[in-house]
């Protein structure tokens, strides 16, 4: 995929030192060390064992960068690329220890974040043809959100807001305390920013039409078989980006996006993906 920016290298390095130390602990690595001579060079290969799309290579770099800084790296499938079994993805040369101390780490990185990614582009290429995207939400990992976020873009799809600051989400229970959809609205709009986008979620077409008449940027229209989203689509009329939310699968995701709703979003992609199954291969001893 092309735009993929990278997650700040000061972020991606404070979260695998944490992982690195809650795997080394106060001892460390004490099978390497007690079964890997300290001189050791070996080459390893980081290979697909199942097809998919990759995620965190950096972070895997990083895990074993930590651990030397003179390993040598060298990537073959970068993050986005469409990985097949046996497929190598990058290649490790350098201090034996080293790489096998940093192992864990980096696969548990690599793996989740691979498979978020890959259950995105199934979603992606499901709607293809369709100008409807893909987004997650909130629903990720406690500490991981930048990094689940960012595999869903390396996956070919949009991300949702990052937190509870950065956009306003109107749903069901912040209408109920407000008193309706009007007094919602009008008190987000009162207290937000001219940067900060207003998002109002919806059961019913008639709530549909009573937000658009208020005016907001966008409307989640929630759990709405295709056939209600086709009516929502016609009534907006263009006013407001429109997204689909609310149980929608694989094989439900076309039918979804045929409806000409701008957004799909699915929670499942972060908070469900299974990991893809990546392995690290002993090749060779290095020179």
């Amino acid at each position: 995929m092309t735009d993929l920016h990278p997650l700040p290298s000061l972020l991606v390095e404070e979260k695998v030192r944490a992982a690195l130390a809650e795997d080394l602990g106060d001892a460390g690595d004490i099978t390497s060390q007690s079964t890997v001579p300290a001189d050791t060079r070996s080459r390893v290969v980081l290979r697909a064992r199942e097809h998919g799309c990759v995620a965190g290579l950096d972070a895997a770099r990083a895990a074993f960068r930590q651990m030397d800084a003179n390993l040598q790296i060298a990537v073959q499938k970068p993050d986005s690329a469409v990985v097949a079994p046996g497929d190598v993805i990058a290649a490790i040369e350098g201090n034996a220890r080293a790489i096998v101390t940093g192992e864990r780490v980096a696969l548990n990185f690599l793996g989740h974040l691979s498979g978020i990614a890959t259950a995105t582009r199934k979603f992606v290429d499901a709607v293809s043809g369709t100008n409807t995207r893909i987004c997650c939400t909130r629903k990720t990992t406690p500490g991981l959100r930048a990094f689940e976020k960012y595999a869903v873009r390396a996956g070919g799809g949009v991300n949702h807001r990052f937190g509870l600051y950065d956009a306003i989400l109107i749903k069901d229970n912040h209408i109920a305390m407000a008193g309706g959809i009007a007094e919602a609205i009008k008190g987000a709009r009162a207290k937000a920013g001219h940067m900060v986008r207003i998002e109002i979620e919806v059961d019913t077409l008639d709530q549909l039409a009573q937000a658009l008449d208020i005016g907001v940027e966008a409307v989640l229209l929630d759990n709405m078989p295709p056939e209600v989203l086709t009516q929502a689509v016609e009534i907006n009329k263009g006013r407001a980006a429109l997204e689909a939310s609310g149980g929608i699968t694989l094989e439900s995701a076309a039918a979804v996006a045929a409806t000409g709703v701008d957004y799909i979003s699915v929670g499942w992609i972060t908070h469900s993906a299974p990991c893809l199954d990546i392995g690290l291969d002993y090749e060779a001893g290095a020179t």
